[in-house]
């Protein structure tokens, strides 16, 4: 395991067990709408290390545990962190622009810059099978990370849950662009990839557009 990685999982873990024992700490550094706004802008950076429980920060954990190697291993430490970081703040960024009005809105977690790691590891080994815990068959990397997409707008949409589906999306799309910015050469040598990857994104700013969103 890599030195950056093991300091961010360690971070999670001892801010979010912070968090959790102590909730005036916890509603000082979430992300919260109004706070925001009213020029709070460090806690679009301090959520992400913040988590609602152990189940909740496990899952992030294990995630980013898994496919932050891949991002590492291709690009190094330091352009692993940029896109985790950059994720993470294009997760916030674009929560903050489809919620701007709801000034109750919260929101904590690492899984828009996870996400964004995720759509990194896709983008650069798109031949990689997952596996899910209640499928039992390998799933190509690609059409994971295209259904997520898609799974998110839905859940933009329809709001059933209490999941950060914003955060999740803008942190694909933090991943997606930097990992293009740091590897311009898989426009050329993986172009179809490119481009399947980036018809989720335009579903999303197309329905925006369109006020469905």
């Amino acid at each position: 395991m890599n030195f950056a990685l093991i300091i961010l999982i360690a971070a999670n873990v001892l801010i979010s067990f912070k968090a959790l024992e102590d909730q005036l700490f916890f509603r000082k550094y979430e992300f919260h709408i109004g706070s925001i706004r009213a020029g709070e802008h460090l806690r679009m950076l301090t959520s992400a290390f913040l988590h609602v429980d152990i189940a909740h920060l496990a899952f992030n954990m294990l995630t980013l545990y898994f496919f932050a190697p891949v991002v590492s291993n291709y690009l190094g430490d330091g352009s692993f962190l940029l896109i985790y970081f950059g994720s993470l703040l294009c997760g916030s960024l674009l929560t903050l622009q489809f919620h701007k009005e709801e000034y109750s809105y919260r929101a904590v977690g690492a899984s828009g810059a996870v996400t964004g790691i995720l759509y990194a590891a896709i983008l650069l080994q798109p031949g990689m099978d997952l596996y899910l815990f209640f499928i039992p068959i390998p799933i190509p990397a690609y059409l994971f990370g295209i259904g997520y997409l898609l799974y998110s707008i839905y859940g933009m949409k329809s709001r059933k849950d209490n999941i950060g589906h914003t955060a999740h999306f803008g942190g694909a799309i933090g991943g997606y662009l930097i990992t293009i910015f740091k590897e311009p050469q898989l426009l050329t040598e993986n172009t179809l990839m490119v481009i399947l990857l980036a018809i989720p994104i335009i579903i999303l700013f197309i329905m925006a557009k369109m006020g469905k969103i």
